[in-house]
């Protein structure tokens, strides 16, 4: 590992103020993904400011009814949280779905929003990599893709975004906040990642040297009736290959609102905006979920050995839906 120098934040202008000085600087939170791969040499800072400490690590309603996250609250902690397990239910199981209770005592929300993919070719020097070294190529196009993107792909790149706790912010509308040296910020989650394009190495819209401060939920009734859902190749402490977010609001058998996003199928958390047009004022049923999840999925460009992916989000989105339907039945 590379040495590097280390610093510890005292207040959040100490640490904006920091990064500013020394563009290869890193923010340190729980560091779970970040000396993962500073291990392997894919990530060399030459200093990690340690934000840990700073007073960003609570939960606390809104005077607009949602929710303010801060962005040092533990995965643990927002799991827990009884505000998010009540009515934001997508989102404590997102968070329990997507690793072991150490790394979820350990790892933060905003790290969480920034782990990079876990393609095998990104992490691995040896091989060509654009994500990693732009113009290099993306050797996963030819190579080993079964768990790489079917949506919003592009030859440049095909990976996938690991996060499961993103994919339930997705379909919640969360806006992500943060501090630069110019001031503070804010991105609503469906501009905070970037289209893959010809940029893969760019991920995030974060202007460089913002420090992520916090995540707002706005007020939606309809998530305190939601599930997530997570399929993966073992049955605890893997990636997802597929995975939804759902919330679901029905009223006299017609699809009042819903809520969807997907994720293992594209670069980021993917929001079926198709699929929610489809169903929204149609009645609610099995066939009708078949059909949103064929609109959506009419864009997916699986590669020759991940067009699974298709039949499996067509299958999870059915039997999601219909189990949210079932049990607002039973009210």
């Amino acid at each position: 590992m590379r040495e590097f120098a280390y610093h510890k934040a005292s207040d959040v202008p100490d640490a904006v103020a920091l990064l500013d000085a020394d563009p290869q600087a890193r923010f340190l939170a729980g560091g779970t993904n970040l000396v993962d791969l500073m291990k392997s040499g894919v990530e060399r800072p030459a200093r990690l400011v340690d934000v840990r400490q700073l007073p960003l690590d609570r939960v606390e309603s809104t005077p607009e009814g949602g929710l303010r996250i801060g962005a040092t609250v533990t995965n643990g902690d927002l799991a827990a949280h009884p505000e998010v397990r009540s009515r934001y239910p997508m989102l404590a199981q997102a968070v329990l779905a997507g690793a072991s209770g150490q790394l979820r005592n350990m790892a933060t929300v905003g790290g969480n929003l920034l782990q990079r993919t876990r393609c095998a070719y990104f992490t691995d020097l040896t091989k060509p990599c654009n994500k990693r070294a732009p113009g290099s190529g993306c050797p996963a196009v030819q190579g080993e893709h079964h768990n790489h993107a079917i949506l919003g792909a592009s030859s440049h790149c095909v990976s996938v975004h690991p996060s499961d706790m993103a994919v339930a912010l997705a379909a919640l509308d969360a806006v992500v906040h943060y501090e630069t040296a110019d001031g503070p910020g804010e991105l609503p989650i469906g501009w905070f990642y970037l289209p893959v394009a010809r940029t893969p190495h760019r991920e995030t819209a974060l202007p460089a040297g913002a420090l992520i401060t916090h995540v707002s939920l706005p007020p939606v009734p309809a998530a305190a009736r939601s599930r997530y859902r997570k399929v993966r190749e073992r049955a605890s402490y893997a990636f997802a290959t597929g995975s939804i977010a759902a919330a679901l609001d029905v009223r006299d058998g017609v699809v009042h609102e819903v809520r969807l996003a997907f994720g293992a199928v594209a670069s980021r958390p993917w929001r079926a905006r198709a699929a929610e047009r489809v169903l929204t004022g149609a009645s609610a049923g099995a066939e009708t979920f078949a059909a949103a999840a064929d609109a959506e999925l009419a864009a997916a460009r699986p590669l020759p050995h991940n067009g699974y992916k298709v039949t499996l989000m067509r299958n999870l989105t059915v039997a999601v839906l219909s189990e949210l339907l079932e049990a607002d039945a039973t009210r």
